[in-house]
């Protein structure tokens, strides 16, 4: 063989170790594994979990146990519960909450903080989560701002230049929402691992608004918006629909959407959830925009099954 030959054999061997090695380093990557909280709420819990479970297991990115906090009157979801209550949260990566009821344990409480607090676990809230623990202050901090009334907390918004405005507790709405519609969203962040790549605006499909949410909102990045219309019973102002929260070394993900299954069938919801809950667990999002994305005009839902 003469002398070019060996070079493209050379160069042949080193493109297919590279790929070998790449090939070898996918096949390496743990899935993130979530813990997914449910059991009570004044949702449909038992149609939404199995929802996000899928949905979320799909992109092949992560495997999703189920845990439900149930009261003895309560029967079980149609998920089977494939961990006990309260889960060994040392077991994951990320605590996804479905719930909304009655407290958690205070040995639970304390074992979540703990564990947010130093990094060891991550948080993803959806929907009505942020309903739950008025009472309990950590829970507070890590959640932003959540369904409160005006006297909780402040109230975060936008001014009429789109910069972020915090309004004092005792001023303006309390938490609320008009009847379901579609709404678009506004990113206000397109720099962030979760909402890079994404359209300056998108559809979402028919969905309860969430506005005047309360809370400390500390340490809050607002990734997206939605223009709460008054003629759908909102404020007139845009609302908060995606942000993040650092708590301690620990990392949340929060939106209020998701109210049912309608909801979840959202192309953005799907995604906004799947690259929120790996940002949460890794700081960094991997998982791709589906080509259904929604555009600013149309929303886009995943088939009915």
């Amino acid at each position: 063989m003469n002398h070019r030959g060996l070079l493209a054999l050379a160069s042949l061997l080193l493109l297919l170790g590279s790929v070998a090695t790449r090939a070898e380093e996918k096949a390496e990557t743990p899935k993130i594994r979530v813990i997914l909280i449910d059991g009570q709420n004044n949702h449909d819990w038992r149609t939404t979990t199995p929802i996000l479970k899928k949905e979320l297991e799909s992109c092949g990115r992560f495997t999703v146990d189920v845990s439900s906090y149930l009261r003895k009157v309560d029967k079980p979801g149609k998920v089977e519960k494939t961990a006990p209550f309260p889960p060994e949260l040392a077991k994951y990566d990320v605590v996804l909450s479905n719930y909304n009821g009655e407290p958690w344990p205070k040995e639970f409480q304390q074992a979540l903080d703990d564990s947010l607090k130093e990094g060891k676990i991550a948080l993803v809230i959806v929907h009505a989560a942020n309903n739950s623990f008025e009472g309990w202050k950590e829970y507070n901090q890590m959640i932003g701002m959540g369904w409160r009334g005006n006297n909780f907390g402040a109230r975060l918004t936008l001014d009429a230049d789109g910069k972020e405005k915090h309004v004092d507790k005792g001023f303006g709405p309390g938490a609320g929402h008009g009847p379901k519609h579609p709404f678009q969203l506004v990113v206000r962040d397109r720099s962030h691992p979760i909402t890079k790549d994404m359209p300056a605006e998108w559809m979402h499909a028919s969905d309860e608004l969430y506005h005047g949410m309360r809370g400390p909102v500390q340490n809050v990045t607002l990734l997206a918006t939605a223009h709460s219309d008054k003629a759908t019973g909102g404020t007139g102002e845009h609302e908060p629909m995606i942000w993040t929260v650092s708590y301690g070394k620990g990392r949340v993900f929060h939106t209020p959407m998701g109210h049912d299954a309608e909801a979840m069938r959202c192309y953005g919801f799907i995604a906004t959830v799947q690259r929120g809950t790996e940002w949460a667990a890794t700081g960094k999002v991997t998982v791709p925009l589906p080509k259904q994305f929604p555009s600013p005009e149309k929303v886009s839902l995943a088939p009915e099954k």
